[in-house]
């Protein structure tokens, strides 16, 4: 018998060793008694008495606890299926199909259509949900430099160039909100060279639900461009406060990924209790029209009261995705302590979650933050930077 060289204790020690000594080792922490400036939950639907009150009504004579199975066995239900004509609806799709998970739908997504011979073009900082499903994938695979049309337009020549034998279906994948830098994608002009190079844009909406100021229906919808894209996905975790997503399309990908998709085959249903909740939550979401207004002018706020010192490091962001960008994941901690202490709770990014020399303060700003959290937030930052600029 070969001897191995390491025992898998040995083994998962060294690697928890060795992210200690790049200052990236990852702790799940509980900071209750902080003030929110973490979380997705951009509307306070997640602590929203009113959609726990409503969910509780719809629910009363359901009877069902888990879902029983997959959805091609015990796991699907007449609810699930209006529930999916009904989101598919509100987003001016043809129909849906929802998964467990934001996670669940791109891998599920990605590695169903990533078929050999295809191509999949994808902004660099897309989340690492699409980089799973491209890994399960046999297509080919190029990334573009982060909203650069110049360089997404090289790899789309590049695609099309390809020899007649090797050339496949090409997918663009992009965020219309982007979870760790909040910016936009330029989704009118990247819409424009997809259809000059017939390639097939997939646009994942999870950031933007909720946020637009068209009742939150996601950046697609509010640029008019839903008959220009091959598939979006909508995650409920983050502004609906809830949990699933939805992959948005054509009746003929839906059915496509039923046959295909993995994620989505070979996994338990969400229970119809959860469905229930992502459906009251869309019609709360419909008369929130007011709380998305207040949010905008949140964000508005938060960014005029920081020191000039601090919007240096700012990156330019309209959504509630506000991030400062400090090198060092020492550095970045070290601040994001001093905040913490401070009764914020604001958490630090660390390489390898963005690239070295981008670590940074992820702060989320939601509706039901005050004025006077914003103010003492910017203030506890603002030190923050006049030390900086101190020490220096």
């Amino acid at each position: 018998m070969r001897p191995s060289k390491f025992s898998a204790d040995q083994f998962l020690s060294s690697s928890l060793l060795k992210r200690q000594e790049q200052n990236a080792l990852r702790k799940l922490r509980v900071n209750d008694q902080l003030i929110d400036f973490c979380s997705n939950d951009y509307l306070g639907f997640a602590r929203s008495e009113k959609l726990s009150k409503n969910t509780i009504k719809s629910s009363a004579k359901l009877k069902s606890n888990g879902s029983g199975g997959s959805r091609l066995l015990a796991g699907n239900s007449v609810y699930a299926e209006n529930l999916e004509k009904y989101i598919a609806k509100f987003h001016n799709s043809e129909a849906g199909l929802i998964y467990n998970s934001g996670y669940d739908a791109n891998v599920g997504l990605f590695s169903a259509i990533g078929q050999k011979g295809n191509i999949i073009i994808y902004d660099e900082l897309i989340h690492a949900s699409v980089h799973d499903g491209m890994k399960m994938s046999a297509a080919t695979t190029y990334l573009f430099k982060h909203n650069d049309l110049k360089h997404l337009e090289e790899r789309l020549r590049i695609a099309e160039a390809l020899p007649d034998g090797r050339q496949g279906i090409i997918y663009v994948a992009v965020e219309s909100v982007y979870s760790m830098d909040g910016d936009y994608a330029l989704l009118k002009e990247i819409s424009a060279l997809c259809k000059k190079y017939k390639a097939n844009l997939i646009v994942d909406e999870a950031h933007a639900t909720g946020i637009t100021k068209n009742d939150g229906k996601g950046r697609v919808q509010e640029l008019k461009l839903e008959k220009e894209i091959f598939a979006r996905v909508h995650t409920f975790g983050k502004g609906l406060g809830c949990h699933g997503a939805i992959i948005l399309g054509s009746s003929l990908l839906r059915d496509y990924l039923i046959n295909f998709s993995r994620a989505f085959i070979y996994t338990t249903a969400l229970p119809v209790k959860s469905l229930v909740l992502i459906s009251e939550a869309y019609h709360l979401l419909q008369k929130s029209g007011s709380d998305m207004k207040q949010l905008r002018k949140k964000i508005t706020l938060f960014k005029s009261i920081l020191s000039q010192d601090a919007q240096t490091f700012l990156i330019e962001s309209q959504s509630p995705i506000q991030c400062i960008v400090i090198s060092g994941n020492n550095n970045i901690k070290k601040m994001a302590s001093s905040l913490q202490n401070k009764g914020f709770d604001v958490r630090p990014i660390l390489s390898p979650t963005v690239p070295k020399g981008k670590e940074r303060l992820r702060i989320c700003i939601h509706v039901f933050n005050t004025e006077k959290e914003l103010r003492s937030l910017c203030s506890a930052i603002n030190d923050c930077f006049e030390k900086k600029m101190t020490e220096k």
